[in-house]
């Protein structure tokens, strides 16, 4: 008796196929596990955190790490600092995806039509964008932020802002060469209209290169989250915060060391999961390179 083998989709081998080339490259799965375990503990930090992070034990002020009842020892007012860099994880996943998120909504639509209809709207746009990106990535949302007042949501809205004309210049570009495809062609001659040429056959194959810009911005975003919140414009106390940890231990760093190495070191390797996963993702998405 023979056995029918059934033939695969070409979508199923383009599958297959990416993820053979994603785990060919450890770096980019490292990235991956680190990314999932920061989310999965920002996602259930209320059940892993041992302790109320911001309960304090005048008693048991600057434990070092691995002391009895704290892993990771205590901070200036007693409190338990695991359970702060648990909990802090959920301040900087939040501001680094919602932020990103909020960019991607606003920026695309503008990119989609200044590449595609050119004009006077493409002019403005680029202007506008070459304006906004003359100022580094920080020095505008520390701007932002100064002006609209220091808490979570209006750090998340200054550093959207700041994120949009990287997503923007990106989407413009892709739509300046898929327009000229083609398959594009062939839609605008047959009538097709132009919110379908736009969702259907440009956004569709923009994708690979703003879900890597994505996977940039993120840590971009959760890097200036935690700059916002060390400088006081950002997370308010007595909410966790890894920015507010380093501005706390800046005036301890010699009594306790690890007051500031611990969140410095949360934050370096989150920033560097999400740059590696990234990378791996630009090296899978784009046919040009790898195999």
């Amino acid at each position: 008796m023979t056995e029918t083998i059934l033939p695969v989709s070409p979508r199923t081998h383009r599958r297959r196929r990416a993820l053979r080339r994603f785990t060919r490259r450890p770096p980019a799965v490292v990235g991956l596990v680190g990314v999932a375990v920061v989310v999965l503990v920002a996602a259930f930090a209320p059940l892993i955190a041992p302790y109320d992070p911001a309960q304090g034990d005048y008693s048991n002020v600057f434990l070092a790490p691995f002391s009895p009842g704290h892993l990771l020892g205590t901070d200036d007012l007693g409190r338990d600092l695991f359970s702060r860099i648990v909990m802090g994880s959920r301040a900087s996943i939040l501001a680094g995806v919602a932020a990103t998120l909020l960019a991607v909504l606003v920026a695309v639509p503008i990119g989609l039509a200044a590449g595609y209809y050119r004009g006077p709207l493409d002019t403005l746009v680029m202007r506008a964008t070459d304006v906004t990106l003359a100022f580094p990535f920080l020095v505008v949302a520390v701007g932002l932020a100064v002006i609209l007042g220091p808490s979570l949501s209006n750090a998340i809205f200054a550093l959207a802002i700041s994120a949009i004309p990287g997503f923007v210049r990106i989407t413009r570009a892709e739509v300046l060469g898929l327009r000229e495809q083609d398959y594009v062609q062939a839609a605008i001659v047959n009538g097709a209209p132009d919110g379908v040429i736009l969702l259907q056959h440009i956004l569709r194959n923009s994708l690979s290169p703003l879900v890597v810009q994505l996977t940039v911005t993120i840590p971009a975003s959760i890097l200036g989250e935690a700059a916002l919140s060390y400088l006081g414009i950002g997370v308010q106390p007595p909410t966790a915060s890894w920015g507010i940890m380093l501005s706390s231990a800046q005036n301890y760093i010699t009594q306790a060391p690890w007051y500031a190495l611990l969140p410095g070191t949360a934050i370096a390797i989150t920033a560097l999961s999400f740059n590696l996963l990234g990378d791996g993702l630009r090296d899978i998405l784009d046919p040009r390179t790898g195999k």
